[in-house]
């Protein structure tokens, strides 16, 4: 039985910027190992794979090596597709069901809001080998339970940074963000996401990542809706505002590429 997939750039309002995810919508899920080989073959930094049930859908997300427990990008190409392809009346809200537990996306005007955890980083000692991998120096080191967050001194430093992702892949057990103010008036912090030990040297647009971001810079800024700008070479855009211990995430998609497995 073929199984139709789609290729959806997230984050991004025109094709080939953002984050492309893989969706697939299936009856039921088959075997872990063949969503694994799927998400292999697709090469992307997550596939996404939907089943439909009473309340909503499951999802799952398989980067080209593991299963993770929380996606953003995936997400919103997600609720992109059951929309665009009728799946889910374009007004109504769509529940899934995850290892992170209830999300929530429903559409506001041009735009797909997220309703995520929060997952707010907690100050910690800078490991020495995680910023010798890194090649920077820190002004904030945090973590949260699933990645490092480093806060750096300019958003030139940002951008000009250059891991060796091979020692960052010994040091990071899923990803390090790395952050500053946005010098640009248009946004108000840029950040860089790195997963080589999850197989994926930089994600280009990370939404998991902005709930830890997300109540980072709420705090020093003083203010819960911000615009975030992920400073990957596809690049992409992120509203982000901060409730109590939810972060809701903005996002537009994209379709670029519909397919069928044959496998």
């Amino acid at each position: 039985m073929k199984t139709e997939i789609f290729q959806i750039d997230a984050f991004s309002q025109q094709p080939f910027g953002g984050n492309p995810a893989a969706v697939t919508l299936m009856p039921d899920y088959p075997d872990d190992d063949w969503m694994q080989q799927v998400a292999a073959e697709m090469n992307l930094s997550e596939t996404a794979f939907l089943r439909p049930r009473d309340d909503g859908f499951d999802l799952r997300w398989f980067t080209p090596e593991v299963e993770v427990e929380l996606c953003g990008h995936a997400t919103l190409a997600s609720a992109h597709f059951l929309w665009e392809r009728g799946v889910v009346d374009g007004s109504a809200e769509i529940s899934f069901w995850t290892l992170s537990g209830r999300l929530a996306a429903k559409r506001s005007e041009e735009w797909i809001e997220l309703d995520f955890p929060k997952q707010g980083p907690e100050e910690i000692g800078p490991p020495p080998e995680l910023l010798m991998a890194l090649g920077v120096d820190a002004r904030w080191v945090g973590k949260n339970r699933f990645d490092y967050l480093i806060e750096l001194g300019s958003e030139k430093e940002v951008r000009a940074a250059a891991p060796d992702f091979g020692q960052l892949r010994s040091v990071a057990p899923r990803g390090v963000m790395i952050t500053s103010r946005a010098e640009s008036p248009n946004f108000d912090f840029v950040s860089r996401f790195f997963a080589p030990a999850v197989g994926v040297d930089e994600d280009p647009v990370t939404g998991s990542a902005h709930c830890c971001l997300a109540p980072f810079w709420a705090e020093r800024l003083d203010r819960n809706e911000l615009l975030g700008y992920q400073a990957s070479r596809r690049g992409g855009v992120v509203r982000t505002r901060t409730t109590e211990d939810r972060v809701v995430l903005g996002g537009q998609a994209v379709t670029v590429l519909r397919g069928e497995l044959e496998a």
